[in-house]
């Protein structure tokens, strides 16, 4: 098991804006701070209305006690980690609205009970969510570790200054490869679980779940749990994996039924055993691509991945590798791409644009809401 440090891209939430809302009298927007000072705990304010305000206790925003545990030999691929927390809030904002809820980071699972829950069971981890070890190397006669990472997060309301549980949330990420070695530090097989399996695996830990939440101290019986259930992609994949059902416990610790969610990532430009759900999506980008690529001989590349619901595109977060140093360079080039983008990549969801250099420092980032027509720029400047 280990702990997954992520640095965030710039614009994952702006790829990801939903739902409009906007909480009441106990909140304020922008960069203002919501005091309630009788309970010690603030509010973060918004700066977005499709945002939840934060918590912040003593003056720090309150960190969750679990965040990026995951299993560690199935963990090489970060965009995992960035799909599953982005994901996991956009599946919680139809359940509980951001003008109705506050967010906290997970309070209620710590590290250490989140690293057992991950771990294999065993006589000294009964509470394992993944099979015991049976001692088989053979990819398909060996017990795969099918449960990969796990997220608590909470949704809190407020009256008289006070912040009450109202809702939590949970994410359980499931692996599709199970990565292993024969031997420590020698090479890494992999073992194939079936989406069927994946599935029945999955929903046997969500009723463990929510059983152990249910009697977790600090969790009223009736407040609503959703568990979203994630599938991962492979190490080597170019995108996040996706979440493909939940669940919604209103009280108890009894599942009656699951809802399917059909959202998916995908690569842009399409590969042929991946191909984009609509062909105008990928015509738009490839125009967008050739115009960008025409503008400077040195571009290394631009790629983008775009998140689809229903086969309707979503959102797109669009990456542009340079070559070249020159801030006027720079300042030319982002300002020709928001007018190409306006020109050619699809109206009505929100996009983001990075420009990075071939040392991966960000050069410059574009960005619009999916009621927008025109860009926000910022060129980042060598001083």
């Amino acid at each position: 098991m280990k702990k997954i440090g992520v640095i965030f891209s710039l614009g994952l939430s702006v790829l990801l804006l939903a739902a409009c809302g906007k909480i009441g009298d106990s909140t304020s927007t922008g960069n203002n701070v919501a005091k309630n000072s009788s309970s010690g705990y603030q509010t973060t304010g918004q700066n977005s209305d499709s945002e939840y305000e934060g918590v912040i206790k003593n003056g720090k925003y309150l960190t969750s006690k679990a965040r990026g545990v995951g299993v560690a030999q199935n963990s090489d691929n970060i965009l995992n980690l960035k799909s599953f927390e982005a994901g996991l809030t956009q599946l919680s904002k139809d359940q509980f609205p951001t003008d109705s809820y506050v967010f906290r980071e997970g309070q209620l699972l710590t590290s250490a009970t989140v690293e057992k829950w991950l771990d294999r069971k065993s006589k000294d981890n009964p509470d394992g969510l993944n099979p015991i070890d049976n001692g088989q190397k053979d990819a398909n006669k060996r017990n795969p570790m099918y449960v990969q990472q796990l997220e608590e997060q909470d949704y809190m309301k407020q009256k008289d200054g006070k912040l009450t549980l109202s809702g939590i949330t949970v994410g359980i990420g499931m692996n599709t490869k199970d990565y292993y070695e024969k031997e420590k530090y020698g090479a890494t097989f992999t073992t194939n679980i079936s989406k069927e399996k994946m599935v029945q695996e999955g929903q046997a830990a969500a009723a463990k779940v929510l059983s152990r939440l249910r009697n977790t101290e600090g969790v009223p019986n009736n407040v609503p749990i959703l568990i979203g259930m994630y599938q991962q992609s492979s190490n080597d994949s170019l995108v996040g994996g996706s979440f493909y059902s939940y669940t919604v416990s209103k009280s108890g610790n009894t599942i009656s039924s699951w809802n399917d969610v059909n959202v998916k990532s995908y690569v842009f430009p399409s590969t042929s055993t991946a191909s984009v759900p609509n062909d105008n999506d990928e015509t738009s980008f490839e125009s967008f691509k050739k115009q960008v690529q025409n503008f400077f001989p040195n571009l290394a590349g631009v790629t983008a991945q775009g998140q689809y619901e229903n086969k309707s595109l979503k959102g797109l977060h669009v990456n542009i590798t340079t070559q070249f140093y020159s801030e006027t360079e720079i300042t030319s080039f982002t300002q020709f791409i928001a007018q190409t983008a306006k020109t050619y990549l699809p109206n009505g969801i929100p996009i983001d644009i990075t420009v990075k250099g071939s040392d991966g420092t960000v050069q410059s980032f574009l960005a619009k809401k999916a009621k927008e027509s025109s860009y926000y720029t910022h060129v980042f400047s060598s001083y």
